[in-house]
């Protein structure tokens, strides 16, 4: 949103908001800034949804991973208005269509009803954040910033993995959707590629601390998979987020899903040869704004509930 703000008057931006949402001090800081605000009720008529659609050539979809089934009737409302493009909620690691992810296997569910109503899209898939894998330093000094799940390695540390800067992901967007090689294609955007002791040993050199490395079998990590799975957990749940956090932590560490080698493989384009003149920020840039204390938490709400306080002892 900010890259999108900041390319004014390039782009004009409408925001779809839950009309119970409309006074949160995040909605009101858009509207002054200049965002059309709309009120939408994705479980109300359709045609309420097609008319605050009309007239908008890009739809971005930055819904709650698992409430991604409640933007079919965003999409149908999308095509029906004739709406050019549509992004549907991906923004993730790469994977397999099916059977390694369940939040994958739920947007892949998506994207199979936009391909039945024929409605252009582009899949953006941005590789793993570096705010949810950067390890915790002993002093505590960069705990403000950093996720419990960063703490522990998948297998022996050595799978290299992609990994993007959340603040670089509204510059890839920008160049997306305003690029017509990308209309009907899968693009995936992101800014190393590294592995797990790759990130330990910036991280020491950057801090000048050295880290404790715990290492995790890919056998106990599957069988945190199944007693999880084993509870079938609802989308909305602690549990649904805990199973995703050990999917792609699997999926990335342990089978190495997540690379750009993969990514073609699977048909993506690759942001890197679409855009060469778009670097994004280094995981050294981004582990010395943490160091200076000037990097911010992601997922604070979800990561305070109970369920995941526990397994994120559990993995220390």
């Amino acid at each position: 949103m900010e890259t999108l703000l900041s390319e004014a008057p390039k782009f004009e931006i409408t925001a779809l908001t839950r009309p119970s949402s409309l006074q949160k001090p995040a909605v009101l800081v858009l509207g002054k800034r200049g965002v059309k605000i709309v009120p939408v009720d994705l479980a109300g008529p359709e045609g309420d949804i097609a008319k605050a659609l009309r007239g908008l050539d890009v739809v971005i979809s930055t819904i709650y991973g698992g409430s991604v089934m409640d933007e079919l009737p965003l999409i149908n409302a999308a095509k029906s208005v004739g709406v050019a493009r549509y992004l549907p909620c991906f923004f993730a690691t790469v994977a397999p269509p099916k059977g390694a992810l369940l939040l994958r296997d739920m947007k892949e569910e998506v994207l199979n009803h936009i391909k039945k109503v024929k409605m252009p899209y582009t899949v953006v898939d941005i590789g793993w954040w570096y705010q949810v894998n950067l390890p915790r330093l002993p002093s505590g000094r960069i705990d403000y910033a950093v996720m419990e799940t960063s703490d522990g390695i998948a297998g022996d540390g050595n799978v290299p993995m992609a990994f993007t800067d959340l603040q670089d992901v509204g510059t890839y967007v920008a160049r997306i959707i305003s690029d017509p090689r990308t209309l009907n294609r899968m693009v995936f955007a992101y800014n190393e590629v590294l592995t797990h002791n790759q990130m330990y040993d910036l991280l020491e050199r950057v801090s000048g601390e050295k880290l404790q490395r715990t290492y995790v079998a890919a056998e106990e990590i599957k069988a945190r998979i199944h007693a999880v799975e084993a509870k079938n957990p609802a989308p909305d749940s602690a549990e649904f987020v805990e199973l995703a956090q050990l999917q792609y932590w699997y999926s990335c560490g342990i089978r190495g899903d997540n690379t750009p080698e993969y990514a073609q493989y699977l048909g993506y384009l690759l942001a890197k040869d679409l855009y060469p003149d778009v670097s994004g920020i280094t995981l050294e840039a981004y582990a010395q704004e943490v160091v200076q204390g000037k990097g911010k938490r992601v997922y604070e709400h979800i990561m305070d509930l109970p369920s995941i306080r526990a397994v994120n002892e559990a993995r220390k």
